[in-house]
């Protein structure tokens, strides 16, 4: 037998009901402050980076999913670069941005190759570069890629010598709007995308 009186009962839903208003609210504050937080970055950050930021916030991948579908048909996106976190225009407004400085950073032919053998079998040593291009890598040609921000160093391979490898870098990503190097194009699209042509860095002015 039920011995809860009704207005027991409706007292009852009515607390449950204002749990879980106060816990949406919560999240959606969580939410909010890591979307300042995400939009006030020079850089994407990580889960960790937010974690850092905002310990106080249980699930921060549910509140980042949660924003990445709130923003997913907007004009600004939130995307995720390898394992980072940033907002980025959409590509279907970008064309109607033009506050920006172009600088222009040649590339000659073997540069540009030398960039697609990293991208695609990354991490690589120079030596290995230089087998798959069949030719010797000259003096300055990684450090041209190392100072474009789309190269760096990465770990150093366990074969006699030590030599470092080279992988590509979430700036690579980010310009060729990437989430990760399983979504590199093929070799046609990557050419079509800029690796037959003089390369431009885009920044955006502060």
């Amino acid at each position: 037998m039920n011995f809860i009186h009704k207005n027991e009962n409706e007292k009852f839903s009515d607390t449950k009901t204002q749990v879980s208003e106060l816990n949406n609210e919560a999240n959606f504050e969580n939410e909010k402050i890591l979307e300042a937080i995400i939009f006030a970055s020079s850089e994407p950050l990580s889960i960790n980076d937010l974690k850092k930021s905002c310990p106080f916030i249980e699930d921060i991948d549910v509140s980042i999913n949660n924003l990445m579908a709130f923003y997913s048909n907007r004009a600004v996106n939130l995307v995720k670069i390898k394992n980072t976190y940033a907002f980025r225009t959409s590509p279907y407004y970008s064309i109607h941005i033009n506050q920006k400085v172009e600088k222009k950073v040649k590339l000659s032919k073997a540069a540009k190759e030398t960039l697609a053998v990293i991208a695609y079998h990354q991490p690589v040593t120079r030596t290995e570069i230089e087998d798959i291009r069949g030719v010797s890598l000259h003096k300055g040609l990684i450090d041209t890629l190392l100072e474009s921000n789309w190269v760096s160093i990465g770990k150093r391979r366990n074969t006699p010598g030590m030599p470092v490898t080279y992988i590509t870098t979430n700036y690579f990503l980010d310009y060729f709007g990437l989430t990760t190097v399983k979504d590199l194009p093929n070799f046609k699209e990557m050419i079509e995308a800029g690796f037959s042509a003089d390369v431009k860095v885009e920044e955006i002015e502060s």
